[in-house]
């Protein structure tokens, strides 16, 4: 099974992307076609971009970096569970995808977007261009949440049958690509190995 990791966006105190994203990597556990892990930017904790070196180089000077590049380069697809600020993805995933380079590389990525009437779409269409200047695929099916305040019950999210069966559409179509993509992923070295014992390239 392909190794699929559920990205929890926001770090906001008082998110609603805890509870969305414990539905989401739930969902993909009773899919079947994955191994999960859900994986929570708060726990990263990853300050504004604040290595030396260029994300292509990979030569890593922070202890949070690496760990945030061991887990994205063990991944072969992703969830992105994100909200909506001001027309746009959170700042944190922004960041998050800019630390690293070789890691995302050759990856498909689903999206569960959540806000009110335009359910995060807007947010999802940001990042699609982030995503696709990084080599991955993301996918059309999606799982989009409208007015999402009216779905959440005490410290859970309860969605109907029709988010559910996005879930299952979105996750069918991530495990056909993570398949297709395998050939491609298995030309990539380790991201640590990309530049073993290179000279610095510092930002200009």
């Amino acid at each position: 099974m392909s190794k699929l990791r559920v990205v929890i966006a926001s770090t906001r105190p008082g998110r609603l992307g805890g509870r969305i994203g414990a539905w989401a990597a739930d969902a993909a556990r009773q899919h079947g076609g994955f191994e999960v892990e859900l994986l929570d930017l708060v726990e990263f904790g990853l300050p504004m971009l604040d290595e030396p070196n260029l994300p292509r180089d990979a030569l890593y000077t922070k202890e949070h970096t690496r760990r945030w590049s061991m887990k994205v380069d063990q991944a072969e697809a992703f969830v992105f569970v994100t909200p909506e600020y001001n027309h746009g993805p959170p700042p944190s995933l922004i960041n998050a995808l800019s630390y690293l380079h070789h890691e995302w590389h050759y990856k498909p990525v689903g999206f569960v977007s959540y806000g009110g009437v335009s359910a995060g779409t807007r947010a999802v269409e940001v990042i699609k261009q982030i995503v696709t200047t990084l080599k991955m695929m993301p996918i059309p099916e999606a799982v989009s949440i409208p007015f999402v305040f009216k779905l959440i019950q005490g410290s859970d999210f309860k969605p109907g049958p029709e988010l559910e069966a996005a879930a299952v559409a979105m996750l069918d179509e991530l495990r056909h690509w993570a398949g297709p993509l395998s050939n491609l992923r298995a030309t990539r070295q380790p991201a640590a190995a990309i530049h073993e014992g290179a000279t610095p390239v510092l930002p200009r």
